[in-house]
């Protein structure tokens, strides 16, 4: 049974002979190893070509913004993971990646998105702020958060997100997504009510979008950041270990509520 379309048979990412490794049309050998960084040689291997000077610098400052945060919940996943099953080292990685959703650690891809829709009505001949104003109407109206925006902690104000804003302003990339999450910003207390800061997860994807990182990729960031984090911290279980300190806090402080087993009188 064939499942999907069978008509490109190819790939333009990698090929091999018995003598050399291309990728991206660079020999692997001689030009990436010793000559690339690895943040250039990720935008190789995403974008078909190596990044200019701000692609760098911004894919660098994103990376290591969201790379550590503590102990969130894909760090606890991983290390408890590895508690359990000490052989597993990729195990407890792949543990502490698999929650990168819509909440947590994915929520930088569902704000870009956000953006992309403003900027897509800003597109199609919308002013930047009505184009803003329609997509928030839009989440209010589906009774949604708005995505990049808040924070239980930096209540206000992300540090995070105000340093990469700030780059950006510096380095002059601010296009059209930094445009819709500044405008976003400013119609939020109109629209929704109150004002919010502005998060890691909303100034990532405007300030990377707006210098050419695709879309379709944008999870990936949060991917890679984070499992250079859970490498550390799975090391760091690996000497000293809180795993099970971790799991056995969560069953102290968890209430049961359950039924009462029965007993024969």
């Amino acid at each position: 049974m064939r499942i999907g379309k069978q008509d490109k048979p190819y790939t333009a990412i990698c090929t091999s002979t018995a003598e050399n490794i291309t990728v991206r049309g660079y020999d692997l050998v001689d030009e990436v190893m010793g000559n690339v960084d690895f943040t250039s040689y990720f935008w190789l291997l995403v974008c078909g070509q190596m990044p200019n000077e701000n692609q760098r610098f911004f894919a660098n400052v994103v990376l290591t913004a969201i790379a550590e945060h503590g102990l969130v919940p894909s760090v606890v996943a991983a290390r408890m993971t590895l508690a359990a099953a000490p052989e597993s080292f990729q195990g407890a990685v792949a543990a502490g990646l698999n929650g990168c959703g819509s909440v947590v650690l994915g929520s930088a891809e569902v704000a870009g998105r956000f953006l992309h829709d403003v900027v897509s009505k800003k597109n199609e001949g919308m002013s930047m702020d009505d184009a803003a104003r329609a997509c928030l109407e839009e989440l209010k109206a589906a009774g949604k958060r708005v995505p990049g925006f808040g924070h239980p902690l930096h209540s206000s104000g992300d540090p995070r997100a105000n340093r990469i804003l700030a780059l950006a302003q510096e380095k002059q990339t601010e296009g059209d997504y930094i445009g819709a999450l500044k405008a976003i910003h400013r119609l939020l207390p109109d629209v929704m009510g109150r004002a919010l800061p502005i998060n890691v997860n909303g100034a990532i994807p405007a300030s990377i979008l707006d210098v050419g990182f695709p879309l379709e990729a944008l999870k990936g960031i949060s991917l890679l950041a984070r499992t250079a984090s859970l490498v550390g911290h799975l090391q760091e279980e690996s000497e000293t270990p809180i795993g099970f300190i971790l799991s056995g806090k969560a069953a102290e402080h968890i209430e049961y509520t359950g039924p009462e087993p029965k007993t024969n009188v």
